[in-house]
């Protein structure tokens, strides 16, 4: 296992739409493993394989509390398939370090996916656990979080980061 390096805004393989996943082998088990153990280890509760520079539609996940069992989930070929309405809710992102504003996101949605060994699924989530596959699906589709901001917003998000890079 090992942590991986995470890309950062505005690396442009971040906004790369990435490729299934059509094998399931040993290297897909390790590199789910080394995506956990890069999301604990950032801390964050999610993590794409496109943050990572890897071309796969992938992403980890533990929305558990702090103080609760870590609850590992895996996502290959998401697509949500019923949502709600949505409401605005407080975002950050590994790959845009320190910086968190509000966007709007299904409260509820249902996601169909298959697991780590291929297999089909369905889930229906809420709250953290759906905004968290919302965020991991933007991702996998090249998008970021702060695409949904203003140019204003965003144009004041470049420069703290670049301000943040070269110190």
């Amino acid at each position: 296992m090992a942590i991986l390096e995470i890309l950062h805004h505005p690396d442009p393989r971040l906004r790369l739409k990435t490729k299934p996943v059509t094998v399931f082998d040993d290297a897909l088990q390790a590199l789910i493993k080394d995506l956990f153990e890069t999301m604990y280890d950032a801390p964050g509760v999610g993590l794409a394989a496109n943050q990572v520079g890897i071309d796969k539609r992938l992403a980890v996940m533990d929305c558990a509390d702090d103080k609760a069992k870590p609850q590992p989930f895996v996502l290959i070929n998401p697509e949500i398939i019923e949502s709600s309405a949505k409401e605005e809710m407080e975002e950050g992102c590994l790959s845009v370090p320190g910086i968190f504003d509000k966007v709007q996101r299904f409260a509820r949605l249902k996601v169909r996916a298959l697991d780590r060994d291929g297999k089909p699924f369905e889930l229906e989530a809420e709250g953290l656990m759906a905004q968290a596959i919302q965020h991991e699906i933007d991702h996998l589709d090249g998008k970021l979080y702060i695409d949904y901001l203003s140019s204003l917003k965003r144009e004041r998000i470049k420069k703290k980061l670049q301000k943040q890079a070269s110190r």
